[in-house]
C-alpha cells in the first residue's frame, strides 16, 4: 500500500484573550488623568492689604501706611527699606544689610511694634505688611533671601511687586 498523504490538521488556537496588559494600561491612564486634573486646578494666593479703618494714634499716622514696610532690592546686593509712603515716610529710607543683624532685626522690631500697637487698639495679631520690590538688576538669590526672612520673622502678609515709582528708581540708583 502506498502511503497516502495524511490530512493536515490546523493547530487550534486558544479562544481566551489575555487582558492583563490592557488592565495595566487602563489603570495607568486613570492615574495619569487624576494627577493632571488635580494639578490643573487654579491655586489662589491670599493678598492682605493694609486696613484703612485704624484710629489715629500718637506715634502712627491714620490709615494702613503705618503698617506697610517696603523693601527695594537692587543690584550688587543692595537693600533699601522704608515704612509708609516714600514722600512722607514714617521711617525714612535707609540702606540695610542682609542677614541676622540687618533686615531680620529691622523686620522683627517693626513687626513687634505693630503687634503691640494693634493690641492696644483692640485688634491683636495684626502685624506689618511687607512689599518686596525686586529691580531688574536684582539677582534671584537676593529675592530668595528676603522670602526666607519673611518665613524666619513669621511675617505672613507680604507681596512681591515689580512696579517702581520714579522716586524709588532714583533711590535705588543713588548711593
Amino acid at each position: 500500500m502506498k502511503n497516502l498523504p495524511q490530512k493536515v490538521r490546523s493547530k487550534k488556537l486558544s479562544s481566551r484573550v489575555d487582558l492583563t496588559a490592557m488592565v495595566s494600561v487602563s489603570f495607568l491612564l486613570i492615574i495619569f488623568f487624576m494627577v493632571v486634573g488635580e494639578l490643573s486646578k487654579p491655586k489662589v494666593v491670599d493678598l492682605s492689604l493694609p486696613n484703612n479703618d485704624w484710629t489715629c494714634g500718637r506715634f502712627y499716622s491714620c490709615g494702613g501706611e503705618n503698617r506697610t514696610t517696603t523693601i527695594l532690592l537692587g543690584a550688587n546686593n543692595k537693600l533699601i527699606s522704608y515704612t509708609g509712603i516714600l514722600a512722607v515716610p514714617i521711617i525714612p529710607a535707609k540702606k540695610i544689610n542682609y542677614g541676622k543683624e540687618g533686615i531680620r532685626k529691622e523686620l522683627l522690631l517693626r513687626n513687634k511694634d505693630m503687634l503691640n500697637y494693634s493690641a492696644q487698639l483692640g485688634k491683636p495679631g495684626i502685624g506689618i505688611t511687607v512689599i518686596i520690590k525686586p529691580s531688574k538688576e536684582c539677582n534671584f538669590k537676593n529675592l530668595v533671601d528676603i522670602l526666607d526672612e519673611m518665613e524666619i520673622t513669621k511675617i505672613g502678609n507680604y507681596a512681591i511687586v515689580n512696579e517702581f515709582t520714579p522716586e524709588e528708581s532714583k533711590l535705588l540708583a543713588s548711593n
